[in-house]
């Protein structure tokens, strides 16, 4: 059975950092590509960041430079660090991950955690 389990969310000051971890099990981590959605109350869910297999990195544009997303597979776990934080980037994180290197930045993806909430003060 395949899992994900995101850690280190929390609430945070404007200008503050979190590292969320995506904790894997059930698969071999470096077969998929994973990404980082956010969804806020209210709205949508969106995009935030993937990595693929090979490590090629995406952002979505409201968080480049601020954010950066890695993984270790050797742990099984993926990273995302959020650097200056902002009180728009409240939300619950969701961490995801597919078998295949295309169309990160949809939705489209096999596996989900159960998200860790983000809440950044101003």
């Amino acid at each position: 059975q395949v899992q994900l389990v995101e850690s280190g969310g929390g609430l945070v000051q404007a200008g503050d950092s979190l590292r969320l971890s995506c904790a894997a099990s059930g698969l071999t981590f470096s077969d998929y590509s994973m990404g980082w959605f956010r969804q806020a109350a209210g709205k949508e869910r969106e995009f935030v960041a993937a990595i693929s297999r090979s490590d090629i990195t995406y952002y979505a544009d409201s968080v480049k430079g601020r954010f950066t997303i890695s993984r270790d597979n050797a742990k099984n776990t993926g990273y995302l660090q959020m650097n200056s934080l902002k009180p728009e980037d409240t939300a619950g994180y969701y961490c995801a991950a597919k078998s295949t290197v295309t169309l990160l930045r949809d939705g489209k993806y096999r596996y989900w955690g159960q998200g860790t909430q983000v809440t950044v003060s101003s």
